[in-house]
């Protein structure tokens, strides 16, 4: 009589199936020289500038310095461009390339492709504002965080707004390179208005009331309270329901809009 062994057939995990994406992404987003030099090298040389004007600036009464000017707003800045203006040429170039349309065929689910894509540019995301963080809080006298736990949820939250945003503007694109320009208009406007030049503090009130409503507005102003610790309680819910507002409209437009197949 014989027996017959019976193996079990192989089965993945979500966690499983996005590594795997994200390990090809990462090989895809290393010959995009154009969207791996805007990400990587962009963000470490505006600083340069905001130091600059910060310099400039007369800070007396704000309670702010040029190091807790400079360090959210080079947080700001990779925030743009390492996630949100990479993943919008990513998600286009994928889409055009007929590649979301293939996975959708396999196990992967959609929020597991959009966030196997995502991967690598939040990587290189994180690990750019460790590094600014570390060298703005040494060579600007920074210092450590007086309320780590707000700079770190700023983060986190802006690498999910910057992660919805980039899909949301991904899906009016026809092609990668008018991806970067249609991201365009979002990048100035949060490099003008969201804190990343010139803090809440010395703006008008009437202005700084319409910027703090900018989507990158909540990120900027929950970082530097981690920073300087003068973050009011109400100026911190204030923040955070701006954060989770931008975040449930940008998952909601991404729901609704996105393209899974090339734009004819």
């Amino acid at each position: 009589m014989s027996t017959t062994t019976m193996t079990p057939a192989a089965t993945t995990t979500p966690a499983g199936r996005m590594w795997a994406l994200a390990q090809a992404e990462l090989t895809l987003l290393g010959r995009a020289k154009g969207t791996l030099f805007a990400a990587l090298f962009v963000p470490l040389v505006l600083p340069f500038s905001v130091r600059q004007a910060a310099e400039g600036m007369d800070l007396k009464g704000t309670g702010l310095s040029v190091g807790t000017i400079v360090l959210p707003g080079a947080i700001g800045f990779s925030l743009i461009f390492a996630v949100y203006s990479a993943l919008t040429a990513v998600f286009v170039a994928r889409r055009e390339e007929l590649v979301l349309k293939r996975l959708r065929t396999g196990e992967l689910r959609d929020p597991e492709i959009l966030a196997g894509a995502a991967l690598p540019s939040v990587a290189i995301g994180v690990t750019q504002c460790v590094l600014l963080a570390v060298g703005c809080a040494v060579l600007l006298d920074a210092g450590a965080p007086s309320a780590p736990h707000l700079a770190v949820l700023g983060l986190l939250l802006g690498l999910v707004i910057c992660t919805a945003l980039a899909a949301v503007t991904g899906s009016f694109s026809r092609s990668a390179e008018s991806a970067q320009v249609m991201s365009m208009p979002l990048m100035f406007v949060s490099m003008g208005g969201s804190g990343l030049f010139i803090p809440f503090e010395i703006m008008p009130d009437k202005l700084a009331s319409v910027c703090e409503l900018l989507p990158l507005s909540p990120v900027i102003t929950l970082v530097r309270g981690g920073w300087t610790g003068e973050l009011s309680g109400s100026d911190t819910l204030g923040a955070l329901l701006t954060a989770v507002a931008w975040t449930v409209v940008s998952v909601f437009a991404v729901r609704r809009w996105f393209r899974w197949e090339p734009r004819r």
